[in-house]
């Protein structure tokens, strides 16, 4: 935060950002791949893992006040948040590039969607774990969680200078599925278009919550019977590679994750939560002081409110006899208590407002840093083809959301 935001001029109308949060997670990588600091090990990176689960119930409580303060505006461009969504078969971009790559069947798993939690499941129900498919989309999704919150970042702000959307198009088009990455794509356009920052976070945050719920569904019935007619099409004409993801590269860690969720509520568990997002919340005070100069009681207030609707909705998602993911309750109850004329509307607007995105993103960073630091072997066995896949599937799906976005509003008059 003290480093600020560095913008690097490529042309006199063309520039990117650099921003706090990327400073953070390249030192929290640094850190644990810096052979000097053994203190910071595989055990601490697990150990940022979880604490990421925590944090990201506050990146979306965040989101989700924005969209109570904002709730009339929401309802008028309803349709551009709804038909945005298919900006996610443009993921389909990256099929005849990795076939070209040589890769084979396994492009089915890796451009059929942004390739998250829930796409995994998709994919390896349908295919099975040990398909080509599953590794394809398990490929991905390892390198989407290395490069995929820094490229996004860098990708948002460089489209926002370079492509003349409107900046409601792009905030929309964050909302890919991706707690880490929604903020990251974020954060640059908040930078560039202060005034607006409220609608901003608001689109985001509703456009990601539609993704987690509605995501699952374009990916099963939309895109990934596409991908595979898109495959039995152009594999005999451009398909002609040997590249291949090895079994021993299908990461085992995603049947080591385990499940929070079913271990149900325990005072200990809240006692736990309390106390790690109480040390999160000195931190983001201590750094919107730094970045903001705003008043560190107010910081803190706002974020003793965010951090209670985060306990909130995962402790509900304990003890609600049906599964309904936390980051449900979570968006409903911080839209509840925002929305204009409920009675605590303006006392949590006042104060949540005083805590800027960026330092909840700065401090969130660096935890993803040291969490992924354990996955770099992996990461460096992927490979460059890898990665350039990965790429243009992150690149596909957010600026073909934000094209689609930006006719609606226009079509709707909204712009």
């Amino acid at each position: 935060m003290t480093i600020g935001v560095i913008e690097i001029k490529i042309t006199d109308t063309i520039s990117f950002l650099l921003l706090p949060l990327i400073y953070s997670l390249v030192m929290g990588l640094t850190l644990y791949l810096a052979k000097p600091f053994k203190y910071i090990g595989p055990e601490q990176s697990k150990v940022a893992e979880g604490v990421m689960v925590l944090i990201i119930g506050v990146l979306i409580a965040k989101l989700a006040i924005s969209s109570g303060q904002s709730i009339e505006i929401i309802f008028k461009v309803g349709p551009a948040l709804v038909l945005q969504l298919f900006g996610d078969l443009g993921t389909l971009i990256a099929l005849p590039v990795a076939l070209l790559l040589g890769f084979r069947r396994e492009v089915i798993g890796m451009a059929s969607s942004i390739c998250r939690e829930p796409n995994l499941g998709v994919i390896i129900d349908r295919y099975g774990f040990n398909s080509p498919e599953a590794r394809g989309v398990l490929a991905i999704f390892v390198i989407g969680s290395m490069i995929g919150t820094p490229y996004i970042s860098f990708l948002s702000s460089i489209s926002v200078s370079l492509i003349p959307l409107h900046p409601y198009a792009y905030a929309m088009a964050s909302g890919i599925g991706s707690a880490s990455m929604n903020a990251a794509a974020l954060v640059p356009l908040v930078h560039m278009h202060p005034a607006m920052a409220t609608q901003i976070e608001a689109f985001a945050g509703c456009s990601n919550i539609l993704s987690f719920c509605l995501g699952i569904y374009m990916c099963m019935f939309i895109s990934l019977p596409i991908a595979e007619k898109l495959y039995a099409w152009l594999s005999p004409i451009i398909g002609k590679g040997d590249a291949h993801i090895d079994d021993d590269q299908a990461l085992d860690k995603i049947n080591d994750e385990d499940d929070d969720s079913s271990d149900g509520l325990s005072i200990g568990k809240l006692k736990r939560w309390g106390a790690l997002l109480f040390a999160f919340s000195l931190i983001v005070a201590i750094g919107n002081v730094i970045g903001y100069h705003t008043s560190i009681v107010d910081s803190i207030i706002g974020m003793a409110i965010i951090s209670l609707i985060t306990i909130t909705g995962m402790a509900l998602e304990r003890v609600c006899p049906v599964h309904i993911q936390s980051i449900i309750f979570i968006s409903i109850i911080g839209l509840i208590v925002s929305i204009p004329g409920f009675p605590t509307a303006d006392f949590v607007a006042r104060y949540v407002s005083q805590v800027e995105l960026t330092t909840i993103c700065t401090a969130f960073l660096a935890y993803v840093g040291i969490a992924i630091g354990k996955d770099w072997n992996e990461f460096k066995r992927i490979g460059w083809k890898g990665v350039i896949v990965s790429v243009i599937v992150i690149s596909g799906t957010y600026l073909c959301s934000a094209t689609i976005a930006h006719l609606t509003l226009t079509a709707t008059g909204m712009i």
